[in-house]
């Protein structure tokens, strides 16, 4: 009874978990943002951006839909600058612009992104839980059904947040001029018009997940066992983490493509009020990227892809591993001191 107690004592509870999954969440916004802005900015120099054009905007933890406005230069896509490459641009934008500019964008897009990783992170502990008391703690499936499902909630849940936010950005609404912009697209389109782009999404997010939580976690336990260590440490979880996000970026950037196409396509038929053409099925669109550039057209853009994930997903679990770390010594302590 005692070791049970113990044990309990020493697992995370939900609001500690929630916590460290918040702090990752903005250590790896913090570190990933400014090659973001890096590589926008060096996109917007080759080949500016019009109003209404749509591009990818990611805080390491979402990939967000950002709108060109009419603008005076303010926005940081629009701001001058003739850079060589990307040390130059980093250079250039730290001595003219500031520090402060590596970080354009960042507030907006973290109120979405943390309490999407919260949500994800805690229904990924919930299922594995669950599972592990029904399969067996050593199942090999574990990580992929709790992946994929987690990662199927959180994006479900966000979903509409995304295109209300869009919006927002893009017409500069107040709260009541959006909550009947809202209404009279639900009443026009229905319910389901705000979860439109969805499944591009999911088609990306769900594999992807399935595969970095199956490796992360088999690595994570090769690792540890070669360490003689009995619980991952940042290192561990570090190099695990980049290592299963690599794979998981290569495996589903097919999807990816399709994916950020669609998004592109759909937020601009939003923004200018277009009518959206009827799109062929994520099938079809492959065929014929693969008709027009080869296989290597689906795998377009593995680089840039690779150096986002890869540290992306390491800097986000091992801070993830250590916070849990932390809580559960602070929990046993406790637990030994009442």
């Amino acid at each position: 009874m005692a070791e049970m107690s113990n044990s309990n004592f020493s697992k995370t509870t939900s609001i500690q978990q929630a916590v460290s999954s918040c702090c990752g969440a903005i250590i790896t916004s913090l570190f990933v943002t400014p090659l973001d802005v890096v590589k926008t900015r060096l996109q917007a120099q080759s080949n500016p951006f019009p109003r209404g054009k749509c591009f990818i905007y990611s805080n390491g933890q979402m990939d967000h839909t950002c709108v060109c406005e009419n603008g005076d230069g303010k926005a940081c896509y629009r701001r001058n600058g003739h850079f060589k490459g990307t040390l130059d641009a980093f250079v250039k934008i730290i001595q003219v612009e500031g520090i402060k500019s590596l970080w354009s964008g960042l507030s907006p897009t973290l109120i979405m992104a943390l309490p999407t990783t919260i949500i994800y992170f805690a229904c990924y502990e919930k299922l594995s839980e669950a599972l592990k008391s029904r399969l067996g703690r050593d199942n090999d499936q574990i990580p992929l059904v709790a992946g994929s499902l987690s990662r199927f909630v959180s994006v479900t849940v966000v979903s509409p947040l995304e295109l209300i936010r869009t919006r927002m950005q893009y017409h500069t609404l107040s709260y009541k001029q959006l909550h009947l912009s809202i209404r009279s697209k639900v009443a026009r389109d229905g319910w389901l018009s705000l979860w439109r782009g969805w499944s591009t999404t999911i088609l990306r997010d769900v594999p992807f997940s399935a595969v970095y939580w199956y490796n992360y976690e088999r690595f994570k336990k090769m690792m540890c066992k070669n360490a003689g260590a009995r619980e991952p440490t940042f290192f561990i979880a570090f190099t695990a983490g980049a290592a299963s996000g690599s794979i998981a970026a290569v495996v589903t950037l097919p999807f990816d493509v399709v994916k950020t196409h669609r998004q592109t396509e759909l937020w601009e038929s939003e923004t200018l009020q277009n009518p959206q053409r009827d799109s062929a099925s994520t099938w079809t669109l492959m065929r014929k990227i693969v008709a027009k550039k080869g296989i290597a057209g689906l795998f377009a853009g593995i680089t840039p892809r690779l150096f986002k994930v890869a540290p992306s997903c390491a800097i986000m679990i091992s801070t993830y591993e250590y916070g849990k770390a932390f809580f559960r010594h602070l929990n046993e302590k406790t637990n030994q001191h009442p």
